[in-house]
């Protein structure tokens, strides 16, 4: 019986068939895309710190002339890695190398014994090769280069890279000049590209070896860092670390624990992972209420049919399976389309910062998401299925209580069509009439597209306002390296005075220890007025033991305003510091935006005798170009002879990063608007055909073409107005506070998110797309054949 009734749908129905097929293939596709991706993404850095012999610890002395050897005899050290803080340019690309530039490597160790990079393609340079260059995906991407290319590289001259205070971006190499072979593009922890960033190019040992005096400058002073890998791994750095103050005679020499640098990449992946499975999971909902709505309208068709196969014998089991083959068939095929679409679309998987450190781009098979995803759907098409025709076996339930909306329109006299638009749209009546399934539709479509903007907004503000992230100033004057600058009472106070500047903060910085804590500590100093400083509580510092902390050094070290802190300086000393506040400090080279501390001046230099970086943090006046105002500071400092490099500043990498993810909140909101769409209009066509003998009877007593379509707009309007009612308070409450969670794990200054086109907007909108959703059943219950539809009943 199931055979031969299955050859008939196939034969009628084949075209609901393949359309069913197709919207649990696109469904299938998007959800397990998505799950996949994020099962990817999360996973993607420890794939590649698995593959690399990546480094544990990254030292910084920033002094000319380091002892190396004597830290590669150190008994907890495996291999060193060095780096000098200079490098080359190329040819036709601005700015040095590239955006994303990284230092020459030093040694014959990078590459091989620590931090061996993926060869994604090609081939890694020679070690002794002075020609040969390895690339970033992105450097090829963004310059339009392939492996295999050509490029001019650019040495500087040895006394440029002699001098500290020398801007990159400004210099005209004065070296020698040659051609160079891109033989490769790379990918490790450290060799990566950035969120926002422009790629990069880098030299083997052969090119280091090769022009050392460009790249060392004719005195060797250029500062050479390096990469280390503990035979204990990161669990060795405090021993490491005593080991180093020993040898070394110095306890202010910066150390990174690689595991702690992690944390904000593992922070972003997780959040991007997490945005992608709610991503799957909006869909998934989307697809059970409207392909869940097509199986069950399809199955209480097929059981109208089989009714008449009753009074031969036919069984309710029989009656069931038979009425749910045909839908579960279709759908089990469109799941197998769909883990095909999946595989395919897992080409452009994972996203975000996750595919910049993918181990292995490309199209990529997650049989265990793949197979048990199809398994899931089409389970979910059998309980569909076999649930809602045994419901429709069952026949049709009592009419639910009378709507109190309803009841009120009629005894206020309101016309009959208002009165039956509000029945059909809050009351169930004799049959099953989706009433309550297109009211949570278009709540929940309501609500969940106005969270999903609401949350947009807050990535949206945070993409482009770098005040969230504490950075207040949009020039950086580097007035010293190294103890070595320029004499800051000559010059910050006509820096002070410009016309475009409203704030100046002497910033000399140097990393103070807080137990195992490495802590960038700032001088803050005004010249004039004060930079606005972005705190989270509490206040600057103003007396000589007080200190702001950033928000992730106060969270590491445990501390809270009013509590204390200990810091050792450069003497070895600890001295106890009372915690004023929490906030945001300057983006250094030895700490982010929410790493790091504040003290005054004389602090500051009670711990320190001398400055790691002299910088001026420079605050213009709203509207001021910070290009042209660095190109005024240049010229100046020109004219008087001051080697004082001025730069507009970057904005902080986490507003790329933010950026990568606006798109997934409004794709969300997309998938929740069809989700509204689908229920209504379901519940719409439904109640025109399934109250049909109503309307029919009420055409016949002298209700007009008219009215018949001013009741399905009644209706529409009642249900897009009680999405409204109800969602918009809930849709903007949930998205602040999903954002605010965000805001605290990220961390940012939290500011309220308003998504002011979605609220002004999200009313008309709702209630327009709900009336042109009523135009077809409302034309056809004016068509209604009257005599056909009460002869038939």
């Amino acid at each position: 019986m199931t055979a031969i009734w299955l050859r008939l749908e196939l034969r009628r129905r084949r075209r609901s068939l393949v359309v069913l097929a197709l919207l649990v293939a696109l469904a299938t596709t998007t959800v397990l895309a998505a799950v996949a991706g994020a099962r990817r993404g999360a996973t993607s850095m420890d794939r590649l710190l698995a593959e690399t012999l990546p480094g544990d610890a990254v030292v910084l002395p920033n002094q000319p002339g380091f002892d190396w050897d004597r830290v590669r005899a150190l008994p907890t050290v495996e291999a060193v890695a060095t780096f000098a803080l200079s490098g080359f340019y190329i040819e036709g690309i601005p700015g040095g190398s590239v955006t994303d530039w990284l230092p020459a490597i030093a040694d014959d160790q990078s590459w091989y014994s620590i931090e061996k990079p993926l060869v994604l393609q090609g081939r890694l340079p020679g070690v002794d090769r002075a020609d040969e260059l390895a690339a970033s995906p992105r450097f090829l991407q963004r310059w339009g280069l392939e492996v295999g290319d050509t490029v001019t590289v650019l040495m500087p001259g040895p006394q440029q890279s002699d001098d500290p205070m020398q801007n990159p971006a400004t210099v005209r190499p004065a070296g020698p000049r040659f051609p160079a072979v891109i033989t490769g593009v790379v990918r490790s922890p450290w060799f990566s590209d950035q969120v926002g960033g422009e790629g990069f190019v880098l030299g083997s040992y052969g090119m280091f070896a090769k022009y050392r005096a460009n790249i060392m400058g004719s005195e060797e002073s250029v500062n050479v860092n390096a990469l280390v890998r503990l035979h204990d791994g990161t669990d060795g750095i405090p021993a490491f670390k005593r080991e180093l103050a020993r040898a070394t005679g110095r306890n202010d020499i910066d150390v990174w624990d690689m595991d702690r640098e992690l944390e904000h990449v593992d922070q972003v992946l997780g959040f991007e992972a997490l945005s992608l499975l709610a991503f799957a999971l909006a869909a998934l909902a989307a697809a059970m209420i409207l392909i869940g709505q097509s199986i069950a309208r399809y199955c209480a068709a097929a059981v109208a049919e089989l009714r008449v196969l009753r009074a031969a014998g036919l069984t309710p089991r029989q009656a069931v399976t038979t009425a749910a083959t045909a839908p579960v068939i279709a759908a089990a095929a469109g799941a197998g389309l769909g883990l095909a679409g999946a595989f395919a679309a897992s080409n452009w998987m994972p996203i975000g910062m996750a595919a910049l450190g993918e181990p292995h781009p490309g199209p990529d098979a997650d049989w265990p998401v793949l197979a048990s995803g199809w398994l899931v759907v089409v389970a979910l098409a059998v309980l569909a299925a076999v649930g809602s025709a045994w419901i429709a076996l069952r026949g049709s339930r009592p009419a639910a209580r009378p709507s109190a909306v309803a009841s009120a329109a009629t005894r206020a006299g309101l016309p009959v069509p208002v009165v039956v638009g509000a029945r059909f749209a809050l009351e169930r009546g004799h049959g099953a009439v989706p009433v309550r399934p297109a009211l949570l539709g278009a709540v929940v479509g309501v609500l969940g597209v106005l969270a999903a903007l609401t949350f947009s907004a807050g990535v949206s503000d945070a993409g482009r306002n770098p005040a969230r992230y504490g950075q207040t100033h949009q020039v950086n004057a580097y007035l010293g390296f190294g103890g070595r600058g320029v004499d800051a009472d000559r010059v910050l106070p006509r820096i002070a005075g410009d016309r475009d500047v409203v704030g100046v903060n002497d910033g000399r910085s140097a990393v103070a220890q807080s137990g195992r804590t490495a802590v960038g500590m700032y001088s803050y100093a005004p010249v004039g007025r004060s930079i606005r400083t972005v705190l989270t509580e509490g206040r600057m510092p103003a007396a000589d033991h007080e200190v702001l902390l950033a928000v992730s050094t106060a969270r590491l070290l445990g501390a809270e305003v009013g509590g204390t802190v200990p810091l050792t300086g450069q003497d070895g000393r600890a001295r106890v510091f009372t915690v004023t506040g929490i906030g945001f400090v300057p983006i250094g080279s030895h700490n982010d935006y929410d790493e790091g501390a504040y003290v005054t001046a004389r602090a500051w230099e009670g711990l320190f005798d001398t400055f790691k970086f002299h910088m001026a943090q420079v605050a213009l006046r709203p509207g001021a170009d910070p290009e042209a105002v660095t190109a005024r500071f240049r010229a100046e400092a020109a004219r008087l002879g001051l080697p004082i490099a001025f730069e507009a500043v970057r904005p902080p990498k986490e507003l790329a990063e933010a950026r990568e993810m606006e798109v997934l909140p409004v794709l969300l909101a997309g998938f929740l608007t069809s989700l509204a769409v689908g229920a209504v209009g379901h519940a719409l066509a439904t109640a025109v055909r399934r109250r049909r003998r109503e309307l029919a009877v009420m055409r016949a007593l002298g209700l007009t073409r008219r009215q018949a379509r001013r009741i399905v707009v009644v209706q529409a309007t009642l249900i897009a107005l009680t999405g409204l009612i109800f969602g918009v308070p809930l849709g903007l409450a949930l998205g602040r506070t999903l954002w605010r969670t965000v805001a605290d794990n990220a961390p940012l200054f939290y500011q309220p998110p308003v998504a002011f086109w979605a609220l002004l907007l999200v009313g008309p909108a709702a209630i327009a797309t709900a009336n042109l959703l009523a135009a077809w059943p409302g034309r056809t219950a004016a068509r209604l054949r009257v005599g056909d539809v009460l002869r038939t009943e």
